[in-house]
């Protein structure tokens, strides 16, 4: 049996040749912890449901546009932008304000959203990223999350923070500069240069990117 990576690719062809088995053998690779994903930042059960039905119709009639390998980081750029697709529904339908952001999330949730995927990420040393990111206010954790880690525009932040675009971009160049700022002390703390997330051969870091 062949690595993750080839399985995957081999499904999506199949997908993409109209074999509706291998699409539910995707889905039970993957939807476990698409759905964690998504309930991290929509804590409506019924809305997760039907983003997860949704990013798997996606799937079905665009796997021909995957270009091969592990297809954790695909999906879930699929999966995040039919979220924004869903919270601008409701807000339309509803005509209220627009969506509160969910409780902020931990340091260790933003570095894990980076790296995580259907095999985990045991034995994964975080180093300063993690310590940096916990100096960090959770207003900015969240547009880094949405915006570095989810891939999304100004816009798709926007709208899936309930916050307006300029708000969005400010608070993106503000976190930069003090995630920057964060590790050049953790650096002079120990006089040294900062230590960088260190990856194990047996855990290979999992695609962000992709269009949906």
């Amino acid at each position: 049996m062949g690595a993750p990576e080839e399985n995957d690719a081999a499904l999506l062809r199949a997908v993409a040749a109209g074999d509706q088995a291998a699409l539910a053998r995707l889905y039970d690779r993957h939807a476990g912890w698409l759905q964690v994903r998504l309930t991290r930042r929509c804590p409506d059960p019924e809305t997760v449901r039907e983003v997860l039905q949704d990013t798997f119709v996606t799937v079905w009639r665009s796997a021909g546009a995957h270009r091969g390998g592990e297809a954790g980081g695909w999906l879930w750029t699929i999966a995040a932008r039919r979220l924004v697709d869903a919270l601008r529904a409701r807000e339309r339908a509803e005509r209220y304000a627009p969506v509160p952001a969910p409780p902020a999330p931990s340091a260790e949730d933003c570095v894990l959203d980076g790296l995580d995927g259907p095999g985990g990420v045991d034995g994964l040393e975080f180093g300063d990223v993690g310590t940096a990111l916990g100096r960090l206010g959770p207003e900015l954790r969240e547009v880094l999350r949405a915006t570095v880690v989810d891939g999304l525009t100004t816009r798709e932040a926007a709208t899936l923070l309930g916050i307006p675009e300029g708000t969005v971009k400010s608070r993106a160049l503000r976190a930069r500069r003090e995630l920057r700022a964060a590790l050049a002390r953790l650096a002079g703390e120990r006089g040294g240069q900062p230590r960088p997330l260190a990856t194990p051969p047996s855990s290979p870091r999992r695609p962000l990117g992709g269009t949906a």
